[in-house]
């Protein structure tokens, strides 16, 4: 390795090329060897040889690929995407979620990011300017810090909404990021912009965790006012009085929302929050109402 270059991962797997110059090659097949894994570089080493790729050639992460039967059968796979999509590598690491996270990392944490925190809290735009700073994916969340000494934690299990959409950023048009999740339990959006390259590659992950919580649910009219007053910041205390409704109704209501997985209890009586997935039907719900008017 060159003197700046420190191993990130070494582990064994599967790989194989799924496309070259924009055509399927049908007849792949998987190759069993040694993947490892740079903050420069990837390298595939099986029985037929090596190949290494370089982290900075990789446009974009994600994607199914299945050219055959046997890539449809595997479930966990990276499609590593090259020379715009026109070339895609597959990778099964062995330890899928551990190597995923830390390509994420390797591949991101020499960009430089403008990061704007919070840009909407509790459904209210704020006034917060935009700051330099750079992300640090682990397991379980992805770490935003800027210059300016601005922290946030974005769980990736807890990610209601990702969006993308141009913006004004420092008097250019940019691609933005626009991600919901919540800070010590309010509904917080957080703006990321940066290099097209490194805002695509953070996207795809950030959808990892916005896919978990995507969902359809019959829900009630009275449902969805009490995902939308906690969204909008209402302490669940005050739910009764705020909607009209009696105390033993609304706990019934916390009950029903708790067993379809869009409240997380606090303690008994019931104190409760939104949690990611109750944030995402909140929000679809509010623009719902929205457009009604």
């Amino acid at each position: 390795m060159k003197p700046d270059e420190t191993k990130v991962a070494d582990t064994r797997g599967r790989f194989l090329r799924a496309l070259r110059d924009g055509r399927e090659l049908n007849d792949a097949n998987w190759a069993n060897g040694r993947i490892l894994l740079s903050n420069r570089r990837l390298v595939l080493a099986g029985t037929g040889g090596k190949r290494t790729f370089p982290l900075s050639a990789i446009n974009r992460v994600g994607g199914r690929f299945d050219v055959n039967q046997r890539v449809a059968t595997v479930s966990d796979y990276l499609a590593l995407q090259f020379h715009g999509g026109d070339d895609v590598v597959l990778v099964a690491p062995a330890e899928y979620e551990s190597f995923e996270r830390k390509l994420y990392d390797a591949l991101l944490s020499s960009s430089k990011f403008l990061i704007r925190h919070p840009a909407v809290e509790g459904g209210v735009v704020r006034d917060t300017e935009w700051e330099v700073g750079r992300v640090k994916v682990g397991v379980d969340a992805v770490s935003l810090a800027t210059v300016a000494g601005t922290f946030v934690e974005v769980r990736l299990d807890d990610i209601g909404d990702t969006d993308m959409g141009r913006r004004t950023v420092q008097e250019e048009q940019r691609e933005v990021i626009e991600v919901e999740h919540s800070d010590e339990g309010t509904s917080v959006e957080t703006y990321i912009s940066g290099p097209e390259r490194a805002v695509s590659i953070l996207r795809s992950l950030l959808r990892i965790g916005d896919e978990q919580t995507e969902t359809s649910l019959d829900l009630s009219h009275q449902d969805k006012q009490v995902l939308m007053a906690l969204y909008s910041g209402v302490s669940p205390f005050d739910i009764p009085e705020f909607l009209g409704i009696d105390v033993d109704q609304v706990e019934d209501l916390f009950v029903r929302l708790i067993d379809h997985d869009v409240l997380d209890e606090v303690r008994v009586r019931h104190e409760v929050e939104l949690n990611a997935r109750g944030r995402s039907i909140a929000a679809d719900a509010i623009d719902e109402q929205g457009a009604e008017m």
